[in-house]
């Protein structure tokens, strides 16, 4: 059997590209080698894209001084990176793509528009399940219509927090008591997110908010279990939901230090939950995958409160890879190691 030349793509310009960095070590050391052939392509934080030869190089973080630069040619009669090293230039086919990127500029359909511009088979979620999923204003609007409990909220513009920050803040405190969360629309890993007890701390978070997106949410405080789902499927396989995993944040709540480097933080896979929960998230999940025209894999997020009310959070179309992450230890836990898991999508590529 002939190998295959799949591309992977990891790093990116998002406030997660370390988590990337991190979730692609796991990735390619599960690729089954005998299948396909690596091309290795590192993107900076300035959006710098550069050739990487090896793990080693990702983990250390020596890809970033690699001196072969490389671009995905958008030429659909192409299919290949082009390389370019001390002024000579050359191509590498490849077979499809595999982008362990998270949030903007990986995860919101822009790379996804460039494959599908290309016609390069690609691992996970086309642009428009890409691009709503990734801005949970829009992905709210979606949900809104399935007859899923959501997190009430207040959309945020920043153009209307520099004109007018005293209405933005009459129309939360007319909405909601304290305290609320405030979530930048457009942003992984709980970037700029932030809890606010009172309304000096509701204009700092609305403050750090804006720093990382132009449009913000503002919800109501949900107290219960933090729960998530893992999906995979689309097109002509069946949708299929994983067993539910619980969060045992750190922190006062689930950020970006206390999901990554807090180690007091835990993840329950089947954890007890009241009544039937477990059962209505998995069906909402697969729901909200289908609505949003969610294709490979994805991970929903849900509360659950002590009623056994299930209420949405946010669907993460690449979700992370990391040791510590809950996409591959569900599947795991469902009897789907890492290596057939990154097959499968892999093969799911292919069929789009």
């Amino acid at each position: 059997m002939d190998k295959k030349k799949l591309a992977v793509l990891f790093g990116g310009q998002s406030s997660e590209h370390m988590v990337s960095c991190m979730s692609a070590v796991n990735v390619i050391e599960q690729i089954d080698t005998e299948k396909y052939d690596l091309v290795l392509l590192g993107i900076t934080e300035e959006g710098r894209w550069l050739k990487t030869e090896t793990v080693e190089d990702i983990r250390s973080g020596a890809w970033k001084e690699s001196g072969v630069e490389a671009v995905i040619a958008p030429d659909a009669t192409r299919k290949c990176v082009i390389f370019r090293e001390n002024g000579r230039y050359w191509e590498e086919p490849i077979d499809a793509a595999f982008p362990v990127l998270h949030g903007l500029y990986g995860e919101d359909g822009t790379v996804q528009g460039l494959f599908s511009l290309a016609q390069i088979p690609y691992v996970g979620c086309g642009v428009l399940a890409s691009a709503v999923s990734m801005d949970k204003l829009y992905t709210k609007i979606i949900v809104d219509d399935l007859g899923i409990r959501q997190a009430a909220y207040v959309p945020v513009m920043t153009w209307k927090m520099e004109k007018d920050m005293d209405s933005v803040i009459r129309q939360v405190e007319e909405k909601f008591s304290y305290p609320v969360f405030i979530k930048p629309s457009n942003a992984g890993s709980s970037k700029g997110v932030s809890k606010a007890e009172n309304r000096e701390q509701l204009v700092a978070g609305l403050k750090e908010a804006a720093r990382h997106d132009r449009k913000i949410l503002v919800e109501e405080t949900i107290v219960g279990h933090e729960v998530e789902c893992a999906v995979f499927g689309g097109g002509q396989k069946p949708v299929q939901s994983s067993g539910v995993g619980e969060i045992l944040a750190a922190a006062d709540f689930y950020d970006f230090e206390s999901k990554y480097f807090n180690e007091e933080s835990r993840t329950v896979v089947n954890p007890r939950l009241p009544g039937d929960a477990a059962e209505q998230v998995q069906k909402a999940a697969e729901k909200i995958f289908n609505a949003v025209d969610g294709y490979g894999l994805s991970r929903v997020d849900f509360f659950v409160t002590e009623a056994g009310e299930v209420i949405f959070n946010e669907i993460n179309t690449l979700p992370g890879f990391t040791a510590i992450s809950m996409y591959p230890m569900l599947w795991e836990a469902a009897g789907v190691p890492k290596k057939e898991l990154i097959d499968r999508l892999i093969d799911l590529a292919f069929e789009r």
